[in-house]
This record gives structure tokens, C-alpha cells and sequence, in this order.
């Protein structure tokens, strides 16, 4: 069969092949060396038949092997070589080339902008939630771990306490105690028996009762170490997946699955970055995300356009700092324009403020006269300052329960949180603008286009494997078949070299 008359000259497989061909593959090798098992075909072939198959929606790894075995395109990829078969696939897939095949992503990525086809003017970022392969039911919650780790340490205080230990009650001190009390029982000579039938001696018992109480108190420590600081729960299955609401719920009861964050960074129509994360909010991925993309771009963007899950007075400062401008919609951008939140006359955004006054005045015409103001560090270093504002007195206003939800008696005040105030605006002024509302329209079409690609028609909604390596290389395969896909059908449309869809002119 002669494979350059059956596959045609515009066909997909050749333009992946040519622009796959151009990346260095020093760093894929480098994970593949001579030391440990050598690999049942050449590296490079793997990641090249895998990146097409993912453009073409294969990702089982033995629907891959008969495509290799059967598929012209996949044959004429190949180039001769021997047909790896699934095992080869999903060693690759699930094996120590995380760090490979991010750099061969982001090496496309460059070579991208140098062809002219994306720049650093502005970026679309978006998330959504996929599945993990982790069993549904293998939950672990902070709350129930913290409340069963309590009872232990009550149970291990009340044996201090029978023996007369003071001070605090610390698992090092425990393990001291266990490993005391073994050592007794050997000084003694207790011969420990197990099985039915057979009484075990009071030492032993004790023994195995602190030794019960220290392996559930370590246990629960492990737990809680797994789940971080910024995350709840997680699976059993896949500790790096957390428990997350889902829009695809196959089950129809609103059950938490095991799950991540998924993000993607979308400049002229192609996926210029992607990140998996254990954070439940979009709002806690957009500064590593950023930094990043900045690593690997070597590169910051100019504008970041993102929707209102990602407001934060912490995003907010980051993104001034690093001068960047801001085009996040604001939570409450919405839901300003409906009639029921501008009825609710005790909201500071329903308030006229009087900036040479520095105060605020409530729907009966009274002033709240600026108070005092605080200043405190947070999570992420910053210092932002609160403002407090307190009308005079009350008594006798006819808006009163309206406004007010204190107690009879005191006044009004408000806390206002000047930073995030300031910022927001700025952010509502931006979007207002006709480049604004330009960029705002295009993060519909591009970032919300490439995930309706993927997960609607290309029918990707669930990682196939496990760990956050493995399913970040997964989705890094994902990105550029989907990269692929788009260079391939602008090329076949005339639409290369361009970046923002334009507003269309009644």
C-alpha cells in the first residue's frame, strides 16, 4: 500500500507529524535513559502516536493499539515501526515523563508565537471541574478525621492522667510511653499469646490498647497532612483528588466526586498554558497559575480576562503588582442590574458616597462620617486596610429595619474595604470599555469554546489515571492535540495569524 497516495496532502496526521518532528526531545529521552527497563519502542513515536490520538478523541490505550494496527493514518505515523502495543502506551502515560511532556508542550507553545500565531497582549483563563479515576466512595472529610482525633487525645489524657503524667498531652510523649510499656513487658518476661481461647495478661492489653490509640492518632495525622491546609477532603484512591461538585452529576443526587480544578490559559484561540489543582476555587489557582505561565513563557501577560469566580482582593493586589491589568467581572457586576439588589437600600453600593466629606449617605439622607480605619497582614503578605464608617445615631429613622440589621439602639456602620473597593472599580471601568467588552465576548468564544471542544465534543470528562502527575500529563497531551487541531483548521480556513474575533457593527 503506497501511504503517500492514500493519505491526502491536507490531512491533519501530516501537519501534526511536521510540527511534532520540530520539538527537542532531548528532555523525553533523558526520562527515558539506558538505566532500568528500555522502552519496547522508540519514545518519540509514542508521544507522537499519542498526541494524535488524542486529536482524534482516542484515549484508551487499546483502542490505540488497533488504531495502529488498522488505521492507515496511524500506520503512516508510525514510519515503520513496530506497533507498541496498550502496556507501552500506559507506561508512557503513567510513568516518570510528567515533566517531558509538559516541556514538549510548552516548546509548541513557543514555537506557536514565533509562526505569529499567539502573543502576550491578553489571556483568557477558565476552569472547570473533571473526575478523578478514584473510586467514588473512598472519602476521607477534615471534620469527621478532627472529630475522631479529638477522641483519641481525650482517651490518651485520661490514661495520663490515671498514671499521674502532667504537662500536655503530645504524640511524642505518647510514642515514649508506648515504647515504655513494651519495654516493660519484656523486662517482665510476659509472654503475649493471641487466638481464641487463650487470656491475655493485663499488660498486654494495655499494651495493645496504647498501641491501638497511637496507630489511629498517627493515622489521623496522616490524613490531615494530606488534605493541606486549603483542602477539606480527599480520596483514599487518589490522595491528590478532592471532593468537588460536578456539572456532569451522572448519578443526579448532587454527591460530591473525587476530583480537580482544571485550568487553561487561551490566547488566539490556542491553549497557551493548562494546570491541575486540588483547590475547589478558581479564585486560589490564578496566582500560581500566572506565575507559572510566566516561568515557562518567560513572559508575562499583558491583560487578564477572567469571570467573576476569580475576584479577590489577593488577585487583585498580585495582578497591580506585577502590572498587569485587570478584566475580572466582579462577583456583584450581574447582579446590580436586577431591581431586588438595588431595593436593598443598606449595601454599600446603594449608598452615595461624598468623597470631599469621606463619608456615606444612607437612603433618609443621613451621613456615615468615616470612624477609623485597620490594618492586617494576610495569608499572602499583604496588608490590606479596612475602613470603617458609623452614622451618628438612628433613632427615629423610617429606614431603620430596612438599612439595618443591628440591634435597636446602635448605628449604622459600614466596613469597607478600601483596597478591594478601588481595584474592583478599576476592574468595572476596564470591562465597560470598547476594548473591555471586546475581550469580554472573545473569553466566551476561546476559553469557554476550547472546553466545550474537549469535554462536549470531544467526550473528555474523566481522567483515566491516578496522582496529579499523571493526570497533568494527561492533560498537557490533551492541549496539544487540541492546539494541533486548531492550527490545522486555521490553516485550512485562511484564519492564521489572527487573534481576536472583532464586535460586529449594527
Amino acid at each position: 500500500m503506497d501511504m503517500e497516495i492514500t493519505i491526502p496532502q491536507d490531512d491533519p496526521v501530516r501537519l501534526a507529524s511536521a510540527q511534532l518532528e520540530e520539538l527537542d526531545y532531548r528532555e523525553l529521552y533523558r526520562a527515558y535513559s539506558s538505566q532500568g527497563r528500555k522502552s519496547a519502542a522508540e519514545p518519540r513515536i509514542i508521544f507522537e502516536v499519542l498526541v494524535y490520538g488524542y486529536m482524534c478523541g482516542i484515549y484508551s490505550t487499546r483502542k490505540l493499539e488497533e488504531a495502529c494496527r488498522k488505521r492507515v493514518d496511524f500506520m503512516w505515523l508510525l514510519n515503520g515501526e513496530p506497533v507498541p502495543d496498550y502496556s507501552t502506551f500506559a507506561r508512557f502515560r503513567t510513568g516518570r515523563t510528567k515533566e517531558a511532556v509538559e516541556d514538549l508542550f510548552y516548546q509548541f507553545v513557543r514555537r506557536l508565537e514565533q509562526m505569529g500565531e499567539t502573543e502576550h497582549d491578553e489571556v483568557f483563563i477558565d476552569g472547570t471541574k473533571l473526575e478523578s479515576r478514584a473510586n467514588r466512595y473512598t472519602f476521607v472529610w477534615r471534620k469527621t478525621t478532627e472529630k475522631y482525633l479529638a477522641k483519641v487525645k481525650d482517651a490518651v489524657r485520661e490514661e495520663f492522667e490515671s498514671r499521674g503524667i502532667s504537662g500536655n498531652v503530645t504524640l511524642k510523649k505518647f510514642r515514649e510511653l508506648v515504647k515504655s510499656e513494651k519495654a516493660a513487658c519484656e523486662k517482665n518476661g510476659i509472654h503475649f499469646v493471641h487466638g481464641a481461647g487463650r487470656r491475655k495478661p493485663p499488660r498486654q492489653r494495655a499494651y495493645e490498647k496504647f498501641f491501638t490509640l497511637l496507630e489511629k492518632w498517627e493515622g489521623y495525622e496522616k490524613k490531615l497532612f494530606l488534605m493541606g491546609n486549603s483542602r477539606n477532603s480527599y480520596a483514599k484512591t487518589d490522595p491528590d483528588a478532592t471532593f468537588m461538585h460536578m456539572k456532569e452529576d451522572h448519578m443526579r443526587n448532587g454527591q460530591l466526586k473525587p476530583g480537580y480544578n482544571v485550568q487553561i490559559a487561551v490566547n488566539s484561540e490556542y491553549i497557551t498554558g493548562a494546570a491541575a489543582f486540588s483547590n475547589r476555587t478558581d479564585s486560589g489557582t490564578l496566582r500560581p497559575f500566572l506565575r507559572r505561565l510566566e516561568q515557562q513563557h518567560g513572559e508575562r501577560y499583558r491583560d487578564i480576562v477572567a469571570d467573576a469566580g476569580y475576584e479577590s482582593l489577593d488577585n487583585y493586589l498580585y495582578l497591580e503588582g506585577n502590572g498587569q491589568t485587570s478584566f475580572i467581572k466582579p462577583i456583584n457586576y450581574e447582579a446590580q442590574k436586577n431591581k431586588k439588589f438595588r431595593q436593598q437600600i443598606g449595601r454599600r453600593e446603594n449608598m452615595q458616597y461624598d468623597e470631599q466629606q469621606d463619608c456615606y449617605v444612607c437612603a433618609a439622607g443621613r451621613k456615615l462620617l468615616f470612624h477609623h480605619e485597620s490594618t492586617q497582614r494576610n495569608r499572602q503578605g499583604y496588608f490590606p486596610t479596612t475602613a470603617y464608617y458609623r452614622c451618628d445615631s438612628c433613632v427615629g429613622c423610617p429606614c431603620r429595619e430596612a438599612c439595618c440589621k443591628a440591634k435597636s439602639g446602635t448605628p449604622k456602620e459600614l466596613r469597607v474595604k478600601t483596597d478591594l473597593v478601588r481595584l474592583s472599580d478599576d476592574s468595572r471601568k476596564n470591562i465597560k470599555t470598547e476594548r473591555g467588552i471586546t475581550l469580554r465576548m472573545n473569553r466566551s468564544i476561546q476559553v469557554e469554546g476550547a472546553f466545550g471542544v474537549l469535554k462536549s465534543n470531544r467526550k473528555f470528562k474523566r481522567f483515566l489515571t491516578r496522582g496529579r502527575a499523571n493526570i497533568s500529563t494527561e492533560l498537557y497531551l490533551l492541549c496539544m492535540g487540541y492546539n494541533l487541531n486548531k492550527l490545522c483548521a486555521k490553516c485550512n480556513t485562511g484564519r492564521l495569524k489572527t487573534h481576536l474575533f472583532c464586535l460586529q457593527k449594527e
